[in-house]
């Protein structure tokens, strides 16, 4: 990363994802354009704001979720101080924007696409969908365990073939887990393209149906990171060879099978 793809940029907007029924957890950050030659859905950034002080030294990584010329926009989930700090900034503030950062989902325009998303997962999932050259292809099933008003799912089931189920009680995630299978398997057969974003647990289920079933699976992960390029080697995890490999330059996308979880 050059010293060009670090830029203090405008928060133009912190606001509620839809309707929210829990609008103190869920909320969206839309940022000020930084000046990028591009991105690609998959990839990520780290934002600092430039109100922190040295009490709060790391910034903290999001998933791109959709830009346009003008803006930047960010889901998040409000889980710790960082979050917290985030969702209390106002619109004219500024933060510290590097990126874009790693790699992205790869796309198969014509191939049939299931698209998996573990809760917050969903989030690079809407710039996927708004990119895809053909959207027909594409297939959204997200398991989450808060309101289906927490996530931006709307906005993705208007333009492509979605599904949802939401784990309430211990038995929801037998059905869950037992949906993801029969996808997977579906699109095993068919030749397809399987992406999956979500918390660990969620991404081994995956991973484990795609060697079982013979799916050609990507899984972005999550690993917690503090410097977005490869120096602290804090988001370290291991490749399919048993290598140290830092997610947040060698992922955070990786083939299935390339990748220990």
């Amino acid at each position: 990363m050059s010293l060009r793809s670090c830029r203090n940029v405008t928060v133009l907007e912190v606001a509620p994802v839809g309707q929210l029924k829990r609008p103190d957890e869920f909320f969206e950050i839309r940022l000020a354009m930084p000046d990028w030659d591009g991105w690609k859905p998959g990839q990520f950034i780290m934002i600092r704001p430039t109100s922190w002080d040295l009490d709060m030294l790391w910034a903290r990584p999001f998933s791109i979720s959709a830009a346009d010329d003008e803006s930047l926009t960010i889901f998040i989930q409000k889980v710790g101080r960082g979050t917290a700090r985030i969702a209390s900034l106002k619109a004219g503030d500024e933060v510290a924007v590097w990126g874009p950062l790693g790699n992205s989902f790869a796309v198969e325009p014509q191939t049939p696409t299931l698209l998996l998303a573990g809760g917050i997962g969903i989030a690079p999932f809407r710039g996927y969908v708004e990119q895809h050259p053909h959207p027909e292809n594409i297939r959204l099933f997200l398991a989450h365990r808060l309101p289906l008003d927490c996530y931006p799912y709307e906005l993705l089931s208007r333009r492509v073939d979605s599904r949802c189920m939401i784990e309430e009680q211990p038995c929801d995630l037998d059905r869950i887990i037992a949906s993801m299978r029969e996808q997977i398997a579906e699109y095993a057969a068919r030749d397809g393209l399987i992406l999956a974003c979500g918390p660990t647990p969620f991404m081994r289920t995956v991973k484990a149906f795609a060697a079982e079933l013979g799916a050609r699976a990507q899984v972005s992960l999550e690993n917690r990171m503090a410097c977005g390029v490869g120096a602290c080697l804090g988001c370290v995890t291991r490749d399919g060879d048993g290598h140290h490999a830092q997610v947040c330059t060698k992922g955070p996308v990786f083939w299935s099978d390339k990748v220990e979880l």
